[in-house]
Parts: C-alpha cells; sequence; structure tokens
C-alpha cells in the first residue's frame, strides 16, 4: 500500500508542475502622452512678457537670418474686425531688395493660427517688402482662396493698419540715433519708394527723410531742421540733385545761396528725383529745385535794381551768344545765382532737372518720343561779374564778327553743360575746342594741322601773340 500512496503523490506533483508550466505572461502596452509644446503661439501672448531672446529666436526661426531683427511691432488689432501681428525690421537689406523676380512679400498669413500664404500681395504695399513677420486674422475663412483674398476688404483694413504701425515702428527707431543711421543706410530708398507711391502716408514719411546739406557737415538733416534754420525771408526749401555729394557741393548753382547763407539739401540717389515730383512742400514750405529757372533768392530792390542795368549793359553780349548757338539754347541772360562761375546752363521750371535728363537717357527701354517733349529749353545764364565775361562783352562790341568771340562762346557753352550736370552731344568737338586753346597757350601755329571744318578757325594774323596774350589774361 504504500508505493501506491507515493505514486499518487508523485503524480499529483507533477500535475500541479504541469499547470503551472500552462501559465502564460502576456504583455500589456500602455501609450501615455507627454505635451512636449506646452506654449501658446508667441503672437498670442502678452508682448510685455516676451523677453529679446524669444523675439530673437522666433525671428530667425521665421525668416533663416542669421541676424537678429534691429526692431519689433507686436500688436494686435480688436473692433470691427481682429487680428493679431508681428512685424520685424531686419539689420540689413537683403541683395535682392528691388529685384522684379523675387517674392512679393515676407509677411505669413495666418487664419486663427493655420498658415495659409506666405507670399499675399494685397498684405503689404511694395515699398515695404523689406518687412517680415506674420498676421494672424480671426475674421477670414479658413478655405480662402487667392482670388477671394484680392477681393476681400478685410484684407485691406488689415494692410492699412500693417502701414500705420510700420511707421510708428520707423519713428521709434529714429528715437536711437545709432538705430537709425543703420535702418536709414539700409532701406531710405524705400521710404523714398513709398513718398512717390503712397500720397496717404507722404507726410509721415517726409518726417523720416535725411539730407546732406550745405550746413550740416558730414551729419545729414531733416526737413524739420532745416525749417528751424530758415532765414526770415526766405521762399522755399533749396535742394539740388546730382550723382554724388562731391559733385554737387562745388556746384555752380549754390554759389549764390552760399554767398546769402541759405542751406542747400544735397539729394544724391536717382529715386530722390522721383520722389520730390510727388513731395511738393513740407509744413508749407514749398521745395525749390536750384537747378531750374524762376529760382528767387529774395533780392534786395537795390540788387533788383542793380540786375536791371546789367541786363542792359549785357544785352548785346546775350544776343551774339545766342545767334551763335541757335537752338541748343531757348535764351541768354544775365544771373545773380552765380558767383564764382562764367556761365551756367538751367532747365524750364516744369521740365527735368539735368540729373533726372541723364537718368531717363541711361534707361534700357526709353522712350526717345517721350523724352523729346520733356525735356525742357535751356537757358544759358551768364555772371556779369566774372571777368571772362567782361572781356568777351569787350571783344564782341568791338567786333561782331570775330572768330575767336564765336569760339569761345561755344567753349563757354559746352564747360556749362558739364559744369550743369548735362552730358556733351559732340565730345569730340569739345575736345578739338580745348586742344585749340591749349596750341594757342603753347603758341604753337594752327596751321601745321588740318583744322576741322567745322569748327570756325582762329585768327591767324600778324597780331595773333596779342591775342595770345589777352587769352591768358582771360584764363
Amino acid at each position: 500500500d504504500e508505493p501506491e500512496e507515493e505514486k499518487k503523490e508523485d503524480s499529483e506533483k507533477t500535475e500541479e508542475e504541469k499547470g503551472e508550466k500552462k501559465k502564460k505572461k502576456v504583455k500589456e502596452i500602455k501609450h501615455e502622452w507627454e505635451q512636449l509644446n506646452k506654449n501658446k503661439p508667441l503672437w498670442l501672448r502678452n508682448p510685455s512678457e516676451i523677453t529679446k531672446q524669444e523675439y530673437a529666436d522666433f525671428y530667425k526661426g521665421l525668416t533663416n537670418d542669421w541676424e537678429e531683427h534691429l526692431s519689433v511691432k507686436h500688436f494686435k488689432v480688436e473692433g470691427q474686425l481682429e487680428f493679431t501681428s508681428m512685424l520685424f525690421v531686419p539689420k540689413r537689406a537683403p541683395f535682392d531688395l528691388f529685384e522684379g523676380k523675387k517674392k512679393p512679400n515676407n509677411i505669413k498669413l495666418y487664419v486663427r493660427r493655420v498658415f495659409i500664404m506666405d507670399n499675399c500681395e494685397e498684405l503689404i504695399p511694395e515699398w515695404l517688402t523689406f518687412l517680415k513677420g506674420l498676421v494672424d486674422s480671426e475674421d477670414l475663412p479658413l478655405n480662402i482662396s487667392r482670388e477671394v483674398l484680392q477681393q476681400n476688404k478685410i484684407l485691406k483694413v488689415i494692410r492699412k493698419n500693417l502701414v500705420k504701425k510700420a511707421i510708428e515702428m520707423f519713428v521709434e527707431i529714429k528715437e536711437n540715433k545709432e538705430d537709425y543711421k543703420k535702418f536709414y543706410e539700409s532701406f531710405s530708398r524705400n521710404i523714398k519708394y513709398g513718398v512717390h507711391e503712397d500720397s496717404e502716408s507722404r507726410a509721415k514719411l517726409a518726417d523720416l527723410l535725411q539730407y546732406h546739406s550745405t550746413l550740416s557737415g558730414d551729419d545729414q538733416t531733416t526737413f524739420k531742421d532745416y525749417v528751424t534754420r530758415m532765414k526770415p525771408d526766405q521762399k522755399g526749401i533749396y535742394y539740388i540733385t546730382g550723382e554724388s555729394k562731391k559733385a554737387i557741393e562745388t556746384s555752380p548753382f549754390i554759389e549764390g545761396l552760399k554767398k546769402k547763407g541759405i542751406e542747400v539739401l544735397f539729394m544724391t540717389e536717382p529715386i530722390d528725383e522721383y520722389a520730390m515730383q510727388q513731395l511738393k512742400e513740407y509744413d508749407s514750405k514749398k521745395f525749390i529745385c536750384i537747378t531750374k529757372g524762376g529760382v528767387d533768392l529774395g533780392e534786395t530792390e537795390e540788387e533788383k535794381k542793380a540786375g536791371e542795368e546789367e541786363k542792359k549793359s549785357f544785352e548785346n553780349l546775350c544776343t551774339i551768344i545766342k545767334d551763335t548757338l541757335g537752338d541748343k539754347v531757348e535764351k541768354v541772360v544775365t544771373s545773380t545765382r552765380i558767383v564764382q562761375s562764367p556761365a551756367v546752363l538751367v532747365t524750364g521750371e516744369h521740365g527735368w532737372s539735368a540729373y533726372m535728363e541723364r537718368i531717363m537717357k541711361a534707361q534700357a527701354l526709353r522712350d526717345n518720343s517721350m523724352s523729346s517733349y520733356m525735356v525742357s529749353k535751356k537757358t544759358l545764364e551768364i555772371n556779369p561779374k566774372h571777368p571772362i565775361i567782361k572781356e568777351l562783352k569787350k571783344k564782341a562790341d568791338a567786333d561782331k564778327s570775330d572768330k575767336t568771340v564765336k569760339d569761345l562762346i561755344w567753349l563757354l557753352f559746352e564747360t556749362s553743360l558739364l559744369t550743369s550736370g548735362f552730358s556733351l552731344d559732340e565730345p569730340a568737338s569739345f575736345a578739338s575746342r580745348i586742344h585749340r586753346m591749349i596750341k594757342l597757350g603753347l603758341s604753337i601755329d594752327d596751321d601745321e594741322d588740318v583744322v576741322d571744318e567745322d569748327l570756325p578757325p582762329l585768327e591767324t594774323s600778324a597780331t595773333s601773340t596779342d591775342e595770345g596774350s589777352k587769352m591768358e589774361e582771360v584764363d
């Protein structure tokens, strides 16, 4: 019996062991979600809670720029419509700022935190394309198309507010002299373009403009500062346009104004010509281009009386110069605007200036028919107090048909063209006249060379040495 009981116990143990082996371990997978981005979008947060570093990081991520921004404007508009915006001004202008094929703007459009597009042309005007940032609207529909956007009134209101806030930001930048210097060096052309294009913002943009002047030295001056320095009897704000500061600060046009202590602004960019066509006045003071005719220098009664006497005295010389030059000039008059130069060429009050004429000639696809009626007739103004003009008057009074006088008149006209900012139509004939003057100075007989048929020959009489000495006196 004992062995049987042992067998039963063994069999029970083996069954228990088998039961234990039959149990399976089941693996259960549990998912625990952790929210990585617990923050709101940066533009929905309160601007006072956002640090400068957070703005900088956001700007770099938004624009792929390696530098920090110069300034930021973060604002929310509420009322009939609601939208939030962040506008950034970069530290420097991109190399393709005015490239025609580049993206229309750098403002991304969101609708209720959903990205819609990054090249909405209606969102911001062309002159503000350097701004970067975003607009998040609460009122635009999410399924909006490009065609619907063009007709959308909400977008026009957003655009108007963006322009207004952008100008506010520029005014804030202006409070810091160093920051504004960087901003103006990079984006002054955009501001001037805005003056030309945006009639509503023109007056505000005019306050942002800065120029060198006859009194400003190395610094630039604003229109507001200019007005505070104006003479009591000054007629308006005088300015001159040209290719460079160096070229126009020695221009004969500013001689008379300098003598009277009147400040003249120097405008050296092509866009200035276009901007000034739209900007007629500032603070009720009219802008006056001193390279054009009809400039009033505020003369006294005595100066006007003396001017009338000089006009009568030099009437004969003016007639001879006009007859010699023909249709090259509309008229020849005596002038009070020049002091050290013998003559200067001015354009009509409503036509192109000399610099504008050069700009239009340089256009790749220019229309010659348009330039023919926009190029105004030139007036030659002579300085009756200059020794060259006085000597020329004596010679002309002595002999109207003197060939030397005619040659000198042409030389005077062509040098005036250059000093007044025009380009020569016939550089070769001008060079020939200069060479003949050099020969005269070196006492070389002109008969040794073949004389150009188009040029009147110099007198080769026995009194040529006397003529030479007179020429030296004139020089």
